[in-house]
């Protein structure tokens, strides 16, 4: 049944001339019929480059798809499931951003990629876990406004000398915020010879307790250059799902089974196949919008080359 169900949703995106973006919070199967996974740069990376499709199908949250938009205003953007919203992107209203740019004008405004579209077109750039300390040392300025999640804010502050402030002050991920140092200490009592690779997203304890601070992309490139056979993965759950997929002969270990995030899961193997036969749900930017925040992407793109 699931087979099928996936040859069906092959044969579906060939006859609409699609290709299929996932995240690599995913599920495996979703990884199985996806064209590309990766993490936020990586999908940004491929974005831009996607020029002989009609259709992108992402499945990943509302900020992915926004940005898969922006940097493709001329191809049908579709997400199988339109509640899947990030509540990161949403913690940073414009209201606040702008707020913030007046009580300090002569600050560059690096915007995490995790922001909604409206926030990208008032940022000077935009950053992701992978690329967030180069993309602060490629700037002039002394004083930055980071947002919205204050962890990744926290981690880029211990590897560069400009001022880091941090908008909104309590921007996060509720996933991340699962993590506490017991889980790693119980983790590695248990797998002694473990790596911890633990994402930027997590309190500032929790990375103190990593061998390697890594994004997703990071943990993937890390575990298979790596000698090492165990490692804790402090990040959604299902990276353990994609590590186990690229290496068999690993052990990914999650630290936290708990550590889901529910609007990733939304996307089902028949959402996506709905989503390609009625061709929905469809995510547009409006163009004023979509030209700034244009602007701001591209910048990290070239900056991360």
């Amino acid at each position: 049944m699931l087979k099928q169900l996936q040859e069906e949703i092959l044969k579906l995106k060939e006859d609409k001339n699609a290709i299929i973006l996932a995240h690599n919070y995913q599920t495996k199967e979703i990884h199985e019929i996806a064209d590309f996974s990766g993490d936020s740069l990586e999908l940004c990376m491929k974005a831009s480059k996607i020029k002989d499709k009609h259709i992108i199908v992402f499945c990943g949250v509302d900020f992915m798809a926004e940005t898969a938009y922006i940097l493709n205003p001329d191809k049908k953007i579709l997400i199988p499931d339109i509640e899947a919203e990030c509540p990161m992107a949403h913690m940073l209203t414009l209201k606040e951003l702008k707020k913030a740019k007046k009580k300090h004008p002569d600050a560059a405004v690096v915007l995490y990629v995790n922001t909604l579209a409206e926030a990208k077109a008032e940022a000077d750039i935009i950053c992701t876990s992978a690329n967030a300390v180069q993309v602060i040392e490629s700037l002039k300025e002394d004083k930055i406004l980071f947002g919205p999640d204050e962890n990744l804010a926290w981690h880029v502050s211990q590897h560069t000398d400009r001022e880091i402030i941090p908008i909104p002050e309590d921007g996060h991920c509720y996933v991340h915020k699962m993590f506490a140092p017991k889980h790693i200490k119980s983790l590695k009592k248990e797998y002694p010879n473990a790596e911890v690779l633990i994402h930027p997203e997590c309190d500032p304890e929790v990375q103190m307790l990593a061998d390697k601070i890594l994004s997703t992309g990071g943990m993937l490139k890390r575990v298979g250059e790596s000698p090492n056979t165990d490692f804790i993965i402090g990040t959604e759950c299902d990276m353990t799902t994609r590590i186990k997929m690229e290496f068999p002969d690993k052990n990914p270990i999650p630290l936290f089974k708990d550590a889901i995030c529910e609007p990733m899961k939304l996307h089902t193997l028949p959402k996506v196949k709905k989503s390609l036969l009625k061709e929905k749900y469809t995510v547009k930017v409006p163009d004023k919008i979509a030209r700034k925040a244009k602007k701001a992407v591209e910048r990290m793109i070239e900056v991360s080359k």
